[in-house]
């Protein structure tokens, strides 16, 4: 544990040292140009290097620990360490709420959280993965491990996830406490909906764990419940034979109408489609993906499309609109990894010929800088400009009304891309579930970019979106900067199993409500 907390110490003193750097440069130029226009020097020189220095260390890291069966010895330490930490803050009588020990800036939110200068630090070192169990198909890990770290691991045995959201960055925890999606949610839910049990360190220090048939309660409340019920340290996760290859077929749609026609077709066919996938480049414009496990493939249509050297993802998938409908076999890692290289479409913000040939030959191998090292970095001009100029949102609406949304994405924002992925929501205790006592079918409608509209305002366009969300019984995913108010947030998620869990755990005076951690004012 000493060991990694100096690894990440060291990484955040060699992040800082290149802004030594920059100031040279602030003396000719002014500072908003040098940061802003010119970041991509910064990015490409030194945040590029260190991120694969960091990928590399916990490669091996991973990869030895986990031959080792090293992991499972140190889980039960770990979690008796976290809850000497709870009692401790218990004894101390502190009035002070608690929260994870781990930096803002670790976080693939592209916010930081204020509220970790003021609250109590638990700090929680569970990386890993502690067991694959083939014969009852599950896996259970820590919450830190990352969904690249999930994939490097089973792929190769022949399993994966049902729902393996595509960043590699993406941790357990975040999408459980969170929410996960991928586009194989029209068949089996969010992450949260492929999870079979958690464990917990609660409020007075006891360790809880919780399935649907033990402790079923707690179980359906902890997804959406962004640590204010206990510390999540492990979790029990489905998994599913893999096949070598997805089977991608790609379909040019041109018209605003055909889209949502388009996409929900494909969505309702989860028999035949395993995945499926949009990706709108405009508002009459988009490319409907459907996809199929196999071990079957045409060799001349195999596309690895990971390799450091190929087009960005969303880049390839969008000329199609040009060439037409078409087929490709895709590596099942590849494909699950699709959006990491160009982080969807944010990194050509920040180096704008990143998908040029000449640098992806030369420099495509270092791709993607790190999220956690374009926060550490990024300095309160970046900041500010990003909360002012760029959208980062993702809302869930009914698939019947993703033609109203769209549109309200358009007035509001005018954004393109748009990325699409349909879910289905079973009607289940929680936070979150559809109106009503049915299943039903949802889409993510993520917008990742600088708005076109010309009357677009940061605050007031997205309020907007929120109430057209909440309008159509949506949900706004909580990693995104949030600008309703407290009585707002409750109309869009259910608080009555929540709030029970929260007074029956004596959660008050030790974690604050969701709203308190995820609204504007508790972010920077």
């Amino acid at each position: 544990m000493d060991t990694e907390l100096s690894f990440n110490v060291l990484m955040s003193g060699l992040a800082a040292l290149p802004v030594i750097s920059v100031l040279f440069l602030i003396q000719f130029k002014g500072i908003e140009y040098v940061i802003v226009k010119q970041r991509w020097i910064f990015v490409c020189l030194f945040l590029l290097p260190l991120s694969a220095v960091y990928d590399v260390y916990y490669f091996m890291r991973n990869w030895v620990v986990f031959r080792m069966s090293s992991a499972p010895k140190l889980h039960a330490e770990r979690v008796q360490d976290i809850q000497s930490q709870v009692k401790k803050w218990k004894s101390d009588k502190s009035q002070q709420l608690m929260c994870t020990g781990r930096p803002g800036w670790q976080t693939i939110s592209l916010r930081v959280g204020k509220y970790k200068l003021t609250h109590r630090k638990i700090f929680i070192n569970l990386v890993d993965i502690l067991d694959i169990d083939t014969e009852r198909q599950t896996m259970k890990v820590e919450p830190l491990a990352t969904m690249g770290q999930i994939t490097a691991m089973l792929n190769p045995l022949g399993w994966t996830l049902p729902v393996l959201p595509e960043l590699d960055d993406l941790t357990v925890g975040g999408l459980i406490m969170g929410v996960g999606i991928e586009s194989s949610s029209h068949k089996y839910g969010l992450f949260q909906h492929v999870c079979v049990s958690f464990e917990l360190v609660l409020a007075d220090g006891s360790v809880a764990q919780c399935s649907k048939d033990e402790n079923p309660e707690l179980f359906y409340s902890v997804p959406w419940s962004y640590g204010t019920l206990g510390f999540l340290v492990s979790a029990e996760i489905k998994i599913v034979p893999a096949k070598q290859y997805v089977r991608l077929e790609y379909k040019p749609v041109h018209c605003f109408d055909d889209v949502s026609n388009v996409f929900a077709k494909c969505s309702k066919e989860a028999q035949e489609n395993e995945f499926v996938e949009g990706l709108m480049y405009s508002k009459d414009k988009a490319v409907i993906m459907t996809g199929q496990l196999t071990d079957q493939a045409e060799p001349a249509k195999i596309n690895a499309i990971g390799n450091f050297w190929k087009p960005w993802f969303f880049k390839h998938v969008e000329s199609f609109l040009k060439t037409g409908p078409a087929v490709e076999y895709i590596p099942l890692r590849h494909y699950y990894h699709r959006h990491s290289r160009s982080i969807f479409w944010e990194i050509q913000d920040i180096v704008p010929f990143g998908n040029h040939p000449i640098f992806r030959y030369l420099l495509g191998w270092l791709t993607p800088p790190k999220v956690s090292l374009l926060k550490l970095t990024q300095g309160e001009i970046i900041r500010e400009l990003y909360e002012k100029k760029h959208v980062v949102q993702d809302m869930l609406v009914p698939l019947k009304d993703m033609k109203s949304s769209l549109m309200c994405f358009h007035d509001e924002m005018e954004m393109y891309p748009l990325w699409l992925c349909p879910f289905v929501l079973p009607a289940l205790p929680g936070m979150v579930h559809p109106l009503g006592n049915q299943e039903e079918l949802f889409v993510d409608i993520g917008a990742y970019g600088n708005p076109k509209n010309p009357n677009f305002h940061f605050r007031d366009s997205t309020r907007k979106v929120e109430e057209h969300v909440r309008k159509v019984n949506g949900f706004q995913m909580l990693y995104a900067d949030s600008y309703m108010t407290r009585e707002e947030f409750r109309e869009m998620f259910d608080h009555s199993l929540y709030d029970k869990l929260r007074k029956n755990l004596k959660c008050e005076g030790a974690f604050p409500e969701v709203y308190d951690k995820i609204n504007k004012s508790a972010r920077h």
